[in-house]
This record gives structure tokens, C-alpha cells and sequence, in this order.
């Protein structure tokens, strides 16, 4: 329970540290960052990072300037022929997951209940590729950068799938869960034309959570907690909608950025829930990709 408690407070404390600077830990300034922005994945398995973990590894990769989105356990470089670097530090991400334990089950067999689970929280040290030596090719080479103009048409295809009823007009933009209607200014009424999408898939994010989807707590009104903590999720997800589709995340809720650090500062895991919450959704989003290769 301690050290669950000391990986909680450690992280938030440092992405309450990064927001008290004005910075988003979602969205990292990939202008200037030697990698490309897109999600982190194990670059030995090929599987993306969720959660939390997105913004740990975001925030590793920019700071140390990595030009990969690629990361490995120590062994896993072993496995591939490598090995780290003299010197080079890792990165800690978690891994969160339940279990039941066998004298719970037993307990709960002999009362005719349902057994309790218990929370758990593991570390793993993970490497960028940048740091490793020694490894294949397939291992470090990095997916071409796509243009935002070609994005720009997958984004469009990826909300017309999903079947949302998307009303185009007015000046707002806003998802209306009592109608479950996502409203959107026409995108002429954007600066540049790639903001459009960027709301877009904010809006889309908060329509994941209608009852009949992801289920999530959005009947709070302006300015409480909970309706801090829905903007969170929705400005995360996204972020990593964004990555996903090769399109920059950029902030849409600043001034939001007082009441998110409310929440932050009351519960140490308020953050890691939230990016649970976006990543669910993400995915939940990314689903009707008809471009992403979903073998």
C-alpha cells in the first residue's frame, strides 16, 4: 500500500509541478522535440502504452530528447540482441491491475458471495531505444511523420463513423448529454483549419461517456469537481486521438488548467483515473478508424 501511495504522489506531484508551470503534460511542445508526436509503444512487443503511462513516457521522451516513441525493459533489449547504454538512466511506468486473493475466494465460496478484490500497482524501468545499443533495425526505426493535411481526411472519416450525431453551426462547441449531440462551429470558423478536428475529437470525447457507452458521472454543473475531472478525460482522450492520428494535441481548456489542479492536489490518484478514463476512450474512439490496421 506505501509504495502504491509513493507512485501516486510522486507523479502527481510532478504533473502538478509541469501545469503550476503552465505546461500540459498531454501536450508536450512537439514543435521543437527530436521525436515525432504519436503514442508510446513497447518496441518489443508493439503494444502502446495507456494511461498514465502516456504522459510519463510524452514527458521522458521530450526531455531527453529522444527521437524514438519506442521504449524496452532491460530485458527485453537483451532479448533483442542489445543492451543499455553505460550510464543511461530509465524511466518508471506502472502497471495497475486487481486480483482476488485465494483466501478471499475460499471466504467468499463459503459465505455464497462475491469474492473482493484487491488493487495493486507494479513498477517496471523502461528504456528509450535511443538509449539502447545493439538492437535490429525493426526495433528503432521510426513510422514516417504525417503531414496534418493528409490527416485531416482520416480524422473526418473517423467521426462519420462513428455514427454520432454531429451538428455543424453557432459558435460553441459543446456535447449536449441529455440529447447526445456533439455541436461544433463550421470549420471556417477556425483559425486554421486542423482545430476543427482537434474539438472535434474533445467533443467526441465527452460523447464516449453517455450511458450507452462508457458510462461516465457528466450530470455535474460548471465549476464542480466532477465537471473538472470530464473536461480531464475529454481533453485527454483528445490528445491521444490526436497522436494516434499523427495531429499535434494542442490545449483547448486553458482556463481550466486552476480547477484541474484543484482536483490534482485533493486526490493523489485523480490523475491516474483520468487518464485511465481518456484511454478507454480513446480506444473506444479509435475503434471506428477505418484506416488503422485493427489485425
Amino acid at each position: 500500500m506505501g509504495e502504491r501511495q509513493d507512485l501516486y504522489s510522486e507523479v502527481t506531484a510532478r504533473i502538478i509541478a509541469e501545469m503550476e508551470e503552465g505546461r500540459l503534460p498531454w501536450v508536450q511542445p512537439w514543435d521543437s522535440a527530436a521525436c515525432g508526436c504519436g503514442m508510446p509503444e513497447n518496441g518489443g512487443t508493439g503494444r502502446r502504452y495507456s494511461g498514465i503511462n502516456v504522459l510519463i513516457l510524452w514527458a521522458a521522451a521530450v526531455s531527453g530528447g529522444y527521437a524514438s516513441q519506442r521504449w524496452l525493459t532491460f530485458r527485453q533489449a537483451q532479448v533483442l540482441g542489445g543492451t543499455i547504454r553505460k550510464g543511461e538512466r530509465g524511466t518508471t511506468v506502472c502497471y495497475a491491475d486487481r486480483f482476488t486473493p485465494k483466501a478471499e475466494q475460499e471466504r467468499a465460496g463459503s459465505e455464497d458471495r462475491e469474492a473482493r478484490t484487491v488493487a495493486f500497482l507494479k513498477r517496471f524501468t523502461v528504456f528509450n531505444v535511443d538509449q539502447c545499443e545493439g538492437l535490429p533495425e525493426a526495433a528503432t526505426s521510426s513510422p514516417a511523420i504525417v503531414r496534418e493535411g493528409e490527416v485531416i481526411p482520416r480524422a473526418e472519416a473517423l467521426m462519420q463513423a462513428t455514427g454520432a450525431t454531429i451538428r455543424i453551426g453557432g459558435e460553441k462547441a459543446f456535447y449536449a448529454p441529455t440529447f447526445d449531440v456533439v455541436q461544433l462551429p463550421p470549420q471556417p470558423a477556425f483559425r486554421e483549419p486542423i482545430d476543427y478536428y482537434r474539438t472535434a475529437l474533445h467533443e467526441l470525447g465527452h460523447w464516449t461517456g453517455h450511458p450507452t457507452r462508457l458510462d461516465r458521472d457528466q450530470g455535474n454543473g460548471f465549476g464542480t469537481p466532477a465537471y473538472a475531472r470530464e473536461e480531464l478525460v475529454a481533453e485527454m482522450c483528445a490528445a491521444f486521438t490526436c497522436a494516434t492520428l499523427g495531429v499535434r494535441p494542442t490545449v483547448r481548456h486553458a482556463d481550466y488548467i486552476a480547477s484541474w489542479l484543484d482536483v490534482l492536489r485533493e486526490d493523489a490518484r485523480a490523475i491516474f483515473r483520468a487518464a485511465s478514463h481518456a484511454s478507454k476512450a480513446a480506444d473506444h474512439l479509435l475503434a471506428f478508424d477505418v484506416e488503422a490496421d485493427h489485425a
